[in-house]
């Protein structure tokens, strides 16, 4: 039995009624921030229940214009954890600030109790990661920042429909930026992302900052960056968003029966504390196993596309060097790294396949 991790062709075997609206795009020569794009926005910012949503071309530029819009630049720092995609740190490099790092939890998000100690007189703001789908301890992270008059951004691009309290990770800080790729729970033909506030201000700087600063065709208020959502991907936006219920409560069904089948192989697995306040919504599924590798070949050779996210933490990476992090610094990090695995947990599995999956892991460890 095939497990695949990518689902794009099952979920796309369909596309007609997505062709069809293509259609009525090109017919209608609105190819630019046109009505699609209006349209996804509303639809977005009712999903996420906020004010505003501003449509952007990645989930990296949702973050890189989201703190460019509170000021951030260079000489300034901007807190975050280590663990994360390289966008989130690109991100804040792109703007000429500093990332300075944070280590995380076991549950893959930062850790509160160690964000004090990392505030300098030159931290502009904190960007926590909603990590694989797991919400950051945000009432922790507010309280910190208000404490030291600190502006929020959160990296929502692999949380969307993630929540603390019922209340939408991207709605704690300033501004939450979340990601449209194609292998995210809502997803798109190619790049894209969102930006969603409830600072009428903010808003009104990111409709600015991603469209060059033009107020209008010939007037430009500030310098911006050419940055919009392609009308041809909020088309295929406009279809998913109303599955999005649907798809999260998927993989959150296959996440439950996956932690279920394994919580028995405590001696080999670690299941992250799922907190009943918090809803997971998994982009990723992932566990911390003994013997990792072996079992990553092992559930690829039976035909299983297990992966990691990541191998090398940021603070290791060659990229990173400038900032004068060495190994050891971050030690959850790096033990995560060297024990995490992903499993597929997308809407389109079967329960055959998720047994399956349980049924191999099983084995190996019996096995070894």
């Amino acid at each position: 039995m095939k497990v695949k991790y990518s689902y794009l062709a099952e979920q796309f075997q369909d596309h007609h009624a997505i062709f069809e609206s293509i259609d009525e795009l090109i017919k209608s020569g609105d190819y630019t921030l046109g009505k699609p794009v209006q349209e996804f926005e509303k639809k977005f910012a009712k999903l996420i229940d906020t004010k505003y949503a501003v449509g952007v071309n990645s989930g990296t530029d949702a973050l890189f214009l989201s703190l460019k819009a509170i000021g951030v630049g260079g000489g300034d720092e901007v807190i975050t954890a280590p663990n994360t995609f390289i966008a989130t740190v690109g991100a804040i490099v792109a703007t000429g600030a500093k990332p300075v790092f944070v280590d995380v939890l076991d549950d893959y998000t930062i850790n509160p109790e160690l964000i004090e100690e990392a505030i300098t007189s030159k931290t502009k703001a904190i960007m926590p990661v909603h990590y694989a789908g797991h919400p950051a301890d945000m009432p922790s992270i507010m309280s910190i920042a208000e404490k030291h008059g600190l502006q929020v951004v959160e990296d929502s691009c692999q949380a969307i429909s993630a929540a603390i309290d019922n209340k939408c990770a991207g709605t704690f800080g300033i501004s939450g930026g979340f990601s449209l790729h194609p292998l995210k729970n809502l997803n798109v033909w190619g790049d894209g992302g969102i930006i969603v506030t409830n600072s009428s201000d903010i808003h009104d700087k990111l409709i600015l900052l991603r469209n060059h600063g033009l107020k209008n065709r010939d007037m430009v208020q500030m310098f911006g960056y050419n940055s919009r959502l392609d009308s041809l991907q909020a088309v295929v936006g406009n279809h998913l968003i109303n599955e999005m219920e649907k798809i999260t409560e998927k993989r959150i069904k296959w996440a439950n029966k996956l932690d279920a089948g394994l919580v028995n192989l405590k001696d080999y697995i670690t299941i992250p504390e799922r907190k009943q306040n918090r809803r997971y919504v998994y982009h990723l599924y992932m566990l911390m196993v003994k013997d990792r590798d072996k079992l990553l070949s092992y559930l690829n050779k039976n035909e299983i596309e297990a992966k990691v996210h990541y191998p090398l933490p940021l603070h290791l990476q060659e990229a990173a060097r400038p900032f004068g992090y060495k190994k050891g610094d971050f030690p959850v990090s790096e033990a995560l790294s060297k024990s995490i695995i992903t499993f597929p947990v997308h809407q389109h599995l079967t329960e055959k396949q998720v047994n399956f999956m349980i049924e191999k892991v099983r084995d190996f460890y019996r096995e070894i």
